[in-house]
């Protein structure tokens, strides 16, 4: 890794950790709207339906709206609760105005920050939308760390897109042998930045991978400590 200059990493499921911020988030509006619904219980279903509609939107066969509207209803759907398509457009706002004030992290993310900082330069790539990830990074503290952040917005693709990687490239002004890329999907994150040319580390903090040629595996943030 002596060779290594620039490290990429992602921040949804990665750095942010959108699962419990998304628990404080709903929390929150059921409290208010759905006081009988369990947040804990939702959370499970709506977890995997969130990440199911995230990949089928990476790839473009869905679009941003349909997003956030199906994440909603499908998850409403699994738990047999009535609701109307007017009642979730009001869910998916409130949800989307306040997810991002939530500062939840992986444990470690600070540490190894301030341990990597100092030696290598660091830049966030997401699929997510510009403003909310930037309000996440705000919030949390996370800002300080990182010298670009690109997001498919501005990339006007989405990972595991080569072109996303060679425009968060460029804006860092690195050459691809010099950089690695950190993340928790296997085919955005590290298949999209191998396939690009990069090194990659798939976070694998849940372990529900398994092991696989050719790709570095890590459980908890604090090995990268033991890697760059």
């Amino acid at each position: 890794m002596k060779h290594i200059t620039d490290i990429f990493f992602d921040l949804d499921h990665t750095l942010w950790d959108f699962d419990k911020n998304s628990i404080l988030a709903f929390d929150k509006i059921f409290k208010v709207r759905h006081p009988t619904i369990d947040t804990q219980q939702f959370i499970k279903i709506y977890a995997p339906i969130n990440q199911a509609c995230w990949k089928l939107y990476q790839v473009d066969k869905i679009t941003h709206e349909e997003l956030r509207y199906q994440r909603l209803k499908q998850s409403f759907d699994a738990l047999n609760y009535q609701i109307s398509d007017e009642e979730i457009d009001i869910i998916s706002h409130d949800y989307i105005a306040f997810l991002p004030d939530n500062n939840q992290l992986f444990d470690g993310a600070f540490e190894v920050l301030d341990y990597l900082h100092p030696k290598y330069k660091l830049h966030i790539i997401t699929n997510g939308f510009a403003e909310v990830q930037q309000r996440k990074m705000y919030h949390s503290g996370l800002e300080k760390y990182f010298q670009t952040i690109t997001n498919s917005e501005m990339a006007g693709v989405k990972k595991p897109h080569r072109n996303i990687f060679e425009y968060a490239l460029s804006l860092a002004d690195v050459p691809k042998e010099n950089t690695i890329m950190i993340g928790d999907c296997i085919d955005a994150d590290i298949r999209g930045a191998m396939a690009f040319g990069m090194q990659a580390i798939l976070f694998d903090e849940k372990e529900i991978h398994s092991p696989e040629e050719g790709i570095m595996v890590i459980k908890h943030l604090l090995e990268l400590k033991n890697i760059l």
